[in-house]
């Protein structure tokens, strides 16, 4: 996704140009008032260089040309970018000021490169947790040889995200869903998937991975072509967020839900690889709700809403949301609710939403290694606390067991436990209240 170029921004003084002219101003008025010709020799100058900065000026609109890209896996976020500065302005006289994300943290100060008229930075952070993010952009800003003026440079920045997620959700795309849609069928896939069948033989792409090339045929043919499977597609997917405040403070309450919209971005990126449809739903106040469909052109429209997903400030209430969902999505859909569980209005909102028929699993991100020791407790009973808060939610989730299956989402580099309850639906079984 390309973003818009910004719009020329006016010269600006710099604070040293004050300064400079403040400076100038009373050795002036000092070399009058005392009758010193070195002291008005001294501030003209000093006046002046402002004038010669205005009069070496920087072009009337200084624009650049920013790629920069993602890289690195797991905790681990690199990002390598590269502006090219268009004439007449010059590298030398551009400053690249980074901004680092919320989410991240900074292993290592930022590293900038020269090259000729183009400038190279690379940014080291990292991520202690699951995150979906966007970067901010460098801000690129011209300014004179000696400092004194400063222009904003226009550049049209492509959008980047830091997406990382528990490694278990990249497959998590050929797990078989049980059947929940009304007219289950065959899709072309050019994927090798757990249940690919054999659908025909195409041209192969320069890019065919090796094991994808039929030799035999392309031997015969003289030309390299690749096999095509079918991939039985049995069901849909719904991916529920819930947005709503739980009382554990909104610091710890944006932060679980930062977590939820990354395993949706996992699980999403997963089934729609294997090209399942799959549906989103942010649930606040209101149902912010993405239609089941499938493609790159939803993925797009999946990430879009989860980047934009914030805590909301007023709870609706759970009713509302499985009205919601029921206009939006088909019955008996799978769903997948997100919630950190900490209030009971978490176990309501799954209620009406199996009345309403939908079959949920809840994955609920833990609040409780998000607690911070408390400095006036003693180490014994900080032990006993944390142990109070364990058997407090063990409770809450077995209460929630009775009404569907939760995957206890503790260790936020691990998602077995949701690739496992998938792998086995029988264990949760496909009943709906």
């Amino acid at each position: 996704m390309r973003g818009t170029p910004a719009p020329a921004a006016p010269l600006r003084w710099r604070a040293r140009t004050f300064l400079l002219v403040g400076g100038g101003l009373l050795a002036i008025a000092l070399g009058v008032a005392l009758t010193q010709p070195a002291l008005l020799f001294l501030g003209l100058p000093l006046l002046l260089a402002p004038l010669g900065a205005v009069v070496y000026g920087a072009p009337r609109r200084p624009e650049a040309t920013l790629t920069w890209v993602v890289d690195g896996s797991g905790p681990i976020v690199d990002v390598e970018g590269r502006i090219e500065v268009a004439p007449p302005a010059r590298a030398e006289d551009v400053e690249v000021r980074f901004a680092r994300p919320p989410a991240l943290a900074e292993r290592s100060v930022p590293r900038v490169r020269r090259e000729g008229n183009a400038i190279g930075f690379t940014l080291a952070w990292r991520a202690d947790e699951p995150t979906i993010v966007p970067v901010p952009a460098p801000r690129v800003v011209w300014s004179d040889p000696a400092g004194l003026l400063e222009r904003a440079v226009a550049m049209e920045v492509p959008s980047l995200v830091v997406e990382r997620y528990p490694p278990e959700l990249s497959r998590i795309g050929t797990v078989r869903l049980e059947r929940t849609i009304a007219l289950p069928g065959e899709t072309r896939s050019r994927r090798i998937g757990a249940t690919g069948e054999f659908f025909g033989i195409r041209e192969a792409a320069p890019s065919e991975p090796p094991r994808r090339v039929n030799w035999r045929a392309s031997a015969r043919a003289g030309r390299l072509l690749a096999n095509e499977f079918q991939l039985d597609r049995t069901g849909d997917v719904l991916l529920l967020l819930d947005a709503r405040p739980s009382g554990q403070g909104r610091a710890n309450d944006a932060r679980l839900l930062g977590l939820a919209a990354a395993a949706a971005a996992g699980v999403a990126d997963g089934f729609l690889r294997e090209k399942a449809r799959v549906g989103v739903g942010v649930f606040g106040e209101f149902l912010d709700a993405v239609p089941l469909a499938a493609g790159r052109t939803q993925r797009l429209r999946i990430r879009r809403t989860l980047l934009r997903a914030r805590l909301a400030t007023d709870a609706g209430p759970p009713e509302r949301c499985a009205v919601a969902v029921r206009r939006q999505f088909p019955p008996g859909v799978t769903t997948i609710l997100f919630s950190s569980l900490a209030g009971d209005e978490g176990e309501h909102l799954i209620t009406f939403l199996r009345r309403r028929g939908f079959p949920v699993i809840v994955v609920s991100p833990s609040p409780l290694p998000l607690q911070r020791p408390d400095a006036l407790l003693s180490a014994a009973e900080e032990v006993l606390v944390h142990r109070m808060a364990r058997l407090v939610r063990r409770d809450r989730l077995a209460r929630v067991w009775q009404e569907a299956p939760v995957v206890d989402w503790e260790d936020y580099w691990s998602l077995a436990g949701l690739v496992d309850l998938l792998r086995r639906p029988g264990r949760w079984g496909r009943r709906a209240g």
